[in-house]
């Protein structure tokens, strides 16, 4: 019966630790002037070691969601596609079953905008998922507000 109880007890101070919420990147949000109302924003995501983003292109829908960025801020443009610069793994994911590109340790997602002049702040999100070689996390959102100088 002793031993029962300490169980039990074990258990129910277990389980009454609050859970440790996994957080494997850190995102910096910057802006480069090109010219007088051209910008190039810059997405930069830096991950603990071991874990993965995914590219905003990927083959298929079907296998984990691609990074995407909203921006919200009205009265810009964007100038063609965003890039991706970072440290790039590409092939055949056995999780996903699917060629993918996924980037680790550092990826910048940068994009290129014109604005109308007064714009002083881009609003927007970059929508993300991270795996490691044991999980893959819920896609998450991390909103952004970038100042323009």
């Amino acid at each position: 019966m002793k031993y029962f109880l300490l169980g039990i007890l074990s258990f129910l101070a277990v389980s009454a630790l609050p859970a440790q919420k996994i957080e494997p990147v850190k995102w910096n949000f910057t802006a480069n002037k090109i010219a007088d109302n051209e910008y190039d924003l810059v997405l930069t995501a830096n991950l603990q070691k071991g874990w993965f983003i995914y590219s905003q292109f990927l083959e298929s829908a079907d296998g984990p969601v691609a990074t995407s960025i909203e921006l919200s801020t009205p009265a810009i443009e964007l100038v063609g596609k965003a890039t991706e610069d970072g440290h790039k793994k590409e092939g055949h994911d056995p999780i996903f079953d699917m060629n993918l590109v996924k980037y680790s340790q550092q990826v910048k997602f940068i994009q290129r905008i014109k604005i109308t002049p007064g714009v002083k702040q881009i609003d927007g999100e970059v929508m993300f998922m991270t795996c490691d070689d044991n999980m893959c996390l819920p896609p998450t959102t991390a909103p952004f507000a970038i100042i323009l100088e």
